[in-house]
Parts: structure tokens; sequence; C-alpha cells
């Protein structure tokens, strides 16, 4: 199973305008550690703001593409499916374009003490820019 992480829109948008990533053709570039992440449009279902929505998709993060195929009319932070209205945060899901262990033997030494072992941890430290 590939490692998905959902960047929401917001933070995304703060990165570019820091300049702390590149977004070239679909692909994200963390500029500090030059790790790379392929995007597909998504959305992470927050609320069920009718009542009478697929608990199952509450706190799931979908591709956009997948939710349109079933009928899905995605509004900005609203989503109809069916009778059912939904609060969406729209977003990126993102998959590393390669293992985080032919990564890691790339990496250069970053600041901040131990380099990190997973994608989760590299993220925790970009995010907190200690890298």
């Amino acid at each position: 199973m590939e490692n998905r992480i959902f960047f929401p829109q917001s933070v995304l948008d703060e990165w570019i305008v820091e300049g702390t990533v590149d977004l070239q053709e679909g692909v994200l570039t963390l500029l500090p550690v030059g790790r790379r992440y392929r995007l597909a449009e998504a959305v992470r279902v927050v609320r069920d703001a009718s009542g009478g929505g697929d608990a199952e998709l509450l706190g799931r993060v979908k591709a956009r593409v997948y939710l349109e195929q079933i009928g899905a009319e995605i509004v900005e932070t609203s989503m109809l499916l069916g009778d059912a209205a939904y609060d969406v945060e729209p977003g990126w899901v993102a998959v590393p374009t390669s293992g985080f262990v032919d990564y890691a033997a790339a990496m250069k030494p970053g600041r901040g003490g131990s380099q990190p072992k997973t994608d989760e941890e590299l993220l925790a430290k970009f995010a907190a820019k200690t890298l």
C-alpha cells in the first residue's frame, strides 16, 4: 500500500507564498529537502451537513474524480451526494514519487537534530520549519 498524505489547499497555498515548495505538472517538491509527491485533487469530508449522509465518508479523504464519478457535486467547501450534503476541506492527496528508504539514502543532512525516518516525520519537521 502506498503512503498517501492529504495536503489541505490552505496549507499548500501558505507554503507556495512562503516559497518553501514548488508545484510543477502535478508534482509538489519540498524545496529545503527535495522530497517530491505526485498530487491528485481531493477533499476531506468534515461533516454531514444534512443529517442523512453516509457516516463512512466522514473524516475520510477521497479523490475528487472518484467522488464526481459516483455523482457528487463539489463547490468550494460543500459537497452534495444524492440527497446528502457535506462540509468538505479541499486539498490534494499526495503520493511520494519514490520510497522513503531510497529518498533517505540520497538525503542531505539537515538542521534540527536527527534525520526523519518516515514521510510523516519529514513532513512534521517541514511544517515546524525545523528542516
